[in-house]
């Protein structure tokens, strides 16, 4: 980058640094070039690279939207006993919910071009931001290991398909998720722009064997009717909410992760108008059509077989048709190598990156979440419904939960949406704070994480566990609040005026 776009894409807000004398715009480009928390990849992004509009969001979320896990999300809720109507409900008012924190910590990256784990150094300080950082990259690393799984899976059924003997394979799938990681391992090494071509294909594609399935399904159903009859498994309302209150958790907690890292890619939008309608027409109605398809089956397969199948790959491996079996295992392996570095290594890889920008690059970041993936065990988080929904998604979502509560109260409570741009990338600026972290933000995300986590610990509080992201979100955002503003006023009118 030439030093017009760096100083152009940093803003060139004045700085004073030391001993008060402001420092050249060269001066400043240099110390900030040569600063430990700087690299091009976390570099604000220039006015050249922000030409994202509407349709580029909205494609986005169909992209990510239309994909293998949505169905398995909606189909999970089948299997643990709603009836269609109420799971297609879940899925709507779960989006809904998570769409208000998505464009809410999208504003901030489409205003100053950065990539969410320099947004976090506002917050939890330059080095505190890590700690942010690798809890959200954690758990794209357990989603990573879960989609790679999948296609493991899908490429193991294939096989299957085409030559036979292969189902007497030991340890089969774990050969085929290995040969599907490797595919991962080597696209992210020769860069990301080796799947865009995918991109305008998968969702499509995937649509189509959604398509195949609903057919499928109408014919061994005997139509709509006994699609759609399978009754709600719950007697009573209050059983009901027992597993509604977890179910609509792990819904939000679906896409919890990509609503702390969308500064990643509302980063390169033209305005925020078009971020905005974009994301809020593509991600809720996306994801509840898409959801829809899983539930029918879902629902069909109770019918069919009298049992809910959730997983679509031994769905399809249940088919008599070879040439439908293949097509629909390819587009489904297609799919999930798109959404999977899509959504499961950008974050990560700049996640990592922030941790050591001056040795990790994107690609090193991408490398490592791939081997985290494996670490992660995705084969026992995709044991059971039960173990999808109240281990990993209600498990990780008090944390992502506390750290959204505390980013989204310091740039719009806090702060008023004004950042010290510059600041960001340097030492012994406005963030420091206490050597580079700013342990109230950590006090609140410990408060928020732990006093949802206490659910499973203290009896008669499950409710707490239940509702672990909403809770993790409102304890960090009350205690963040209370911390910043009332027992440090007098610290940060300071720091706002340096």
């Amino acid at each position: 980058m030439n030093q017009n776009r760096f100083l152009a894409a940093l803003g060139m807000t004045s700085l004073r640094h030391g001993s008060e004398i402001q420092m050249t715009s060269t001066d400043l480009r240099a110390r900030i070039e040569s600063s430990p928390l700087y690299n091009p990849d976390l570099a604000p992004a220039s006015a050249e690279r922000r030409h994202w509009g509407t349709y580029n969001f909205a494609a986005l979320w169909v992209s990510m939207s239309v994909n293998i896990l949505t169905y398995m999300l909606a189909a999970s809720l089948i299997q643990g006993g709603m009836d269609w109507k109420e799971a297609v409900a879940t899925i709507f008012i779960g989006n809904v919910i998570v769409l208000v924190p998505m464009l809410l910590n999208s504003h901030p990256g489409a205003k100053y071009g950065i990539p969410f784990p320099v947004l976090a150094r506002a917050s939890f300080g330059v080095l505190g931001a890590n700690i942010a950082a690798v809890l959200r990259a954690l758990v794209a690393c357990g989603w990573f290991g879960i989609q790679t799984w999948i296609g493991g899976e899908a490429i193991s059924t294939l096989l299957a398909v085409l030559i036979p003997g292969w189902k007497n394979v030991e340890h089969g799938t774990a050969i085929c998720f290995l040969i599907f990681w490797l595919i991962n391992v080597a696209v992210v090494v020769k860069g990301i722009e080796y799947i865009r071509i995918l991109q305008g294909i998968s969702a499509p594609v995937l649509l189509g064997v959604g398509l195949l399935l609903l057919g499928w399904a109408y014919v061994k159903a005997g139509g709509v009717g006994p699609m759609l009859s399978v009754p709600s498994k719950f007697h009573s309302f209050p059983d009901f909410l027992k597993f509604l209150i977890p179910a609509l958790n792990g819904t939000v907690g679906f896409w919890a992760t990509v609503s702390l890292n969308i500064p990643d890619f509302t980063r390169f939008a033209r305005n925020q108008r078009e971020q905005i309608i974009g994301q809020a027409l593509a991600l809720p109605t996306t994801m509840t059509l898409y959801a829809f398809v899983g539930i029918v089956v879902t629902s069909a397969t109770v019918v069919i077989y009298g049992t809910a199948i959730w997983d679509p790959v031994q769905l399809l491996s249940r088919f008599h048709s070879p040439v439908a079996v293949v097509i629909s295992l390819v587009a489904i392996l297609l799919a999930t190598l798109n959404v999977n570095i899509g959504a499961n290594v950008v974050s990560p890889a700049n996640d990592f990156s922030n941790l050591w920008p001056r040795k990790i690059s994107f690609r090193t970041g991408g490398v490592i979440t791939c081997f985290m993936g494996v670490a992660m065990m995705p084969w026992k988080l995709l044991h059971d419904y039960g173990t999808f929904i109240f281990v990993w998604l209600g498990g990780y979502a008090p944390f992502l939960g506390a750290v959204a509560g505390i980013m989204i109260c310091d740039y719009f409570v806090i702060r008023r949406r004004e950042l010290k741009l510059n600041d960001l990338y340097l030492r012994g600026g406005v963030y420091e704070y206490a050597r580079g972290f700013n342990w109230r933000a950590v006090v609140a995300l410990t408060l928020g994480a732990g006093t949802a986590l206490a659910g499973l610990a203290v009896p008669g509080r499950r409710a707490l566990y239940d509702y672990s992201w909403f809770v993790g979100f409102a304890v960090s955002f009350a205690a963040y609040y209370a911390s910043m503003r009332l027992l440090g006023a007098a610290e940060l009118s300071a720091e706002e005026a340096a």
